[in-house]
């Protein structure tokens, strides 16, 4: 029996999925996607060739799964002109911060899964931290793990607030790594590299030792410890990070984030 999967918000989050549902087999007459922006229904029309519309209406009627793709903010409204017609759907939000609490008060139904993935799901390489409220059954759980096999890896977790950790970890983690890109690129350019050269030096390493990190069965702790032998050049620039508390202050940071977590709950969460 065919599916049909409704997309609620068309961003990049949206058309990775769909893009990976598509290398799945799914055709794209079994998906639609409710996009109030007419630029972005025409690009997802033109990309992907599904239905997309500018409003919900009874056409949603038999979706099997939604997934919600809409920005915080906006969920409320969104949930209060869907919820009508897909009931008897399950739910899987990808809208950070917003509690499955009120995602099952908006929509009338305890069958919702959240989902915490990354931006390098845009190119098969994310990952994603799930949660599932007690309505979403096994089944209903394995269906969420398999639509996000394209997208990359997935980890199940048994509480909800983990989910706050996780965006801080990986949700918000391709900038922090961005970040420390662009500081390399910079120092690379300073010393005497043309721009491009201390890229794509850079780009490499972080790709190159993430690799290495994968394939090995030690922690980055002793991959670190390896390369830095005492009074080398690897072990100067450790020690000056050391010695300006750069872990202290990265450490910090995720903190910082998942706090800004709880709160999109608790700002994009009330009644």
């Amino acid at each position: 029996m065919s599916e049909h999967i409704a997309f609620i918000g068309g961003g990049n989050m949206a058309s990775a999925i769909i893009t990976g549902l598509q290398k799945q087999g799914t055709s794209p007459q079994q998906i639609s996607v409710v996009e109030p922006d007419p630029v972005a229904r025409d690009k997802l029309n033109a990309s992907f060739g599904v239905q997309a519309q500018a409003q919900a209406d009874a056409s949603l009627d038999t979706a099997t799964l939604v997934v919600w793709a809409v920005k915080p903010q906006v969920f409320k409204d969104a949930a209060a002109s869907v919820a009508p017609f897909t009931r008897q759907a399950l739910h899987l939000s990808v809208a950070a911060g917003v509690r499955s609490d009120s995602i099952t008060r908006w929509l009338g139904t305890e069958r919702v899964v959240r989902a915490m993935p990354n931006t390098p799901a845009l190119v098969g390489q994310g990952i994603t931290g799930l949660y599932a409220r007690a309505g979403a059954t096994q089944a209903d759980q394995q269906r969420v793990s398999d639509l996000l096999t394209s997208t990359g890896a997935s980890i199940w977790f048994d509480a909800e607030d983990k989910l706050d950790v996780v965006t801080a970890l990986s949700g918000s983690g391709p900038a922090y790594v961005f970040y420390f890109m662009e500081a390399m690129t910079t120092a690379g350019t300073e010393m005497g590299l043309s721009r491009e050269q201390a890229q794509q030096l850079t780009i490499a390493t972080f790709a190159g030792a993430s690799a290495l990190a994968q394939a090995s069965s030690d922690a980055p702790q002793v991959l670190r410890q390896r390369v830095t032998s005492k009074g080398g050049t690897t072990f100067a620039a450790i020690s000056s990070m050391e010695d300006n508390d750069v872990r202290a202050l990265f450490i910090d940071a995720m903190y910082a984030a998942r706090e800004r977590a709880k709160q999109l709950g608790d700002e994009f969460g009330a009644d």
